[in-house]
């Protein structure tokens, strides 16, 4: 592919002509250009790329923030307070516009479904006759009998007398305060549960957000994680919403051009938690990381092309063959091509796999080798073989890559080493050395992206499109060779300003090629430019 820049022999790396002057300056001024590259590495972080997407990076207070508002918006229409309104929109998941359609249909059946109300019981005539009967009873001074004192309030779970304070829901279940708090704590720490129901049998009844928290009184550890599973609920039914997959880290990543199946044939969105510039994963997929420049669809098939024992049957394929009468797998373990199955001891020659008593003495050799049923059987195997070789090839690359990516903390570390040398034996500060951080950072992004390049390169169709996309890819991965084996290099007094001035120059290099295969690559999502040699979900048609 044609570049800006040109590739240089004697300096082992890619030059453009300011980089050359850049060469040939005085310390000084290298030094103040080295500043400015590594600058405008940092600065340009700031700026979208078109293969970037644009998301925000949201803490959980304002998550919490978001929920209320919905909260609010759904309160001001229906007229209800705010724990009506927040159980009507758990109830639809969050769904603002199908939880208004529906009640605005039947307030009442949606009330009672979100467990906000009991259902209503029909009356019948009978009862209300006997009530009617009752109180004219009552009514009557013959039939006055004396008042019997109420009975004490006896909890229906711990059968427990002596409690004065209770807690009902609308469905009037009451309990006592203890076996509430309770239940309300082992349905939130155990069960992970954010809608609790009534303890009452087959109640549907659901205890609102100020219930729960009176229930569980002083315990705040409880109220927290109370608030964190209302949180999670919110985020689990948005789709522009997906939680920080790193360990311990609460932060929720909002991105709408993601929300949707169909972006995904055309974008990679690849976002980061504002926690952590380290935590980079992927919106569309659960892949774990960047995966760009592969789709989400193609980056999953190959995850499971390289779990699977697919490729076990390839082998099989290419190294042994199926007996011609109980069709057994056989292996040839000697130079005749007189086999004998071990199962059905039927003799076969191993090359046309006719039967061995048609071949004479021909032990080495088949005169029947050319023959219409060796062909086919000798062609089937070399394509099984090729299929097998060319997995391989983009397989071992791939994974050669990943090792190198998940070595990169050893590589810190020397590093590191490294860079503590150079102040011991050079006039550097720390912060002149910071070139080599910075150096070993691109390395670790950018064999990433070589990673996956060899994936997407697997089901390319053949064609022009691939070669240009294999020509970026040989140039980045060759570039990234270069700036690893000038990381690799002793630190010596005597070579270090020219050590500093190729690695610098090398870091922006490499930096240049990783954007342009990821920009062309982008681009080539949106122009319809890549076709597939499998079927990818979403490119059916």
């Amino acid at each position: 592919m044609s570049s800006d820049y040109e590739y240089s022999d004697e300096e082992n790396g890619y030059y453009d002509d300011e980089d050359e002057e850049m060469m040939s300056a005085d310390n000084a001024s290298a030094s103040s250009e080295d500043g400015m590259i590594l600058d405008t590495i940092n600065d340009s972080k700031g700026k979208k790329k078109s293969y970037e997407v644009e998301y925000d990076s949201l803490s959980q207070t304002a998550v919490e923030d978001l929920m209320k508002a919905d909260v609010e918006h759904i309160s001001a229409i229906f007229g209800v307070d705010a724990d009506v309104a927040s159980l009507l929109l758990r109830y639809m998941d969050w769904n603002k516009d199908r939880l208004i359609d529906k009640y605005m249909d039947n307030a009442s059946a949606v009330s009672t479904a979100a467990g906000i109300s009991p259902p209503t019981k029909a009356s019948s005539p009978g009862p209300e006759r006997s009530k009617r009967t009752t109180r004219a009873s009552r009514l009557s001074p013959s039939a006055k009998k004396p008042t019997p004192p109420p009975e004490p309030f006896v909890c229906p779970i711990c059968f427990d007398d002596t409690q004065t304070q209770t807690l009902a829901l609308a469905c009037g279940h009451a309990f006592c305060t203890a076996c509430w708090s309770a239940y309300v704590t082992g349905k939130i720490r155990e069960e992970g549960e954010q809608r609790i129901a009534c303890m009452a049998e087959d109640c549907g009844v659901v205890a609102p957000d100020s219930f729960v928290l009176r229930a569980l009184g002083p315990d705040k550890a409880t109220a927290t994680r109370y608030e964190e599973l209302l949180v999670r609920h919110f985020v689990a039914c948005s789709k522009n919403l997906k939680f920080c997959p790193y360990p311990s880290c609460t932060h929720t990543v909002s991105c709408h051009a993601a929300a949707s199946r169909a972006a995904l044939t055309s974008i990679v969105p690849t976002v980061c938690c504002g926690a952590d510039p380290r935590h980079k994963f992927c919106f569309g997929c659960p892949i774990e990381g960047d995966h760009r420049p592969v789709l989400c669809a193609v980056a999953k098939m190959w995850l499971q092309k390289c779990r699977d024992d697919s490729e076990t049957a390839n082998w099989i394929k290419s190294n042994t063959k199926e007996c011609s009468k109980c069709q057994s797998t056989i292996e040839k373990n000697g130079g005749c091509n007189h086999m004998t199955c071990k199962k059905c001891k039927y003799e076969f020659c191993w090359v046309c796999m006719g039967p061995w008593a048609e071949h004479g003495t021909a032990w080495y050799s088949c005169n029947r080798y050319d023959e219409k049923a060796g062909i086919e059987a000798r062609d089937a195997q070399s394509r099984s073989r090729a299929s097998l070789e060319r997995y391989l090839h983009y397989y071992n690359r791939w994974a050669n890559h990943e090792q190198s990516a998940k070595l990169s903390v050893e590589l810190y570390v020397k590093t590191e080493k490294k860079m503590e040398e150079m102040q011991v034996t050079t006039d550097l500060t720390w912060i002149e050395v910071q070139f080599m951080k910075k150096a070993v950072d691109e390395v670790e992004k950018c064999r990433t992206t070589l990673k996956w390049t060899y994936a997407m390169a697997y089901y390319l169709e053949k064609g022009n499109a691939k070669e240009l996309f294999e020509d970026n890819q040989r140039d980045l991965e060759r570039a990234v060779e270069d700036l690893s084996e000038l990381l690799e290099l002793p630190i010596e007094a005597e070579t270090m300003t020219q050590l500093r001035q190729k690695v610098t120059d090398k870091t922006v290099y490499v930096q240049k090629r990783n954007e342009i295969m990821l920009e062309d690559t982008a681009a080539g999502y949106l122009e319809g430019r890549w076709s597939w040699n499998v079927p990818v979900e979403g490119f059916e048609d």
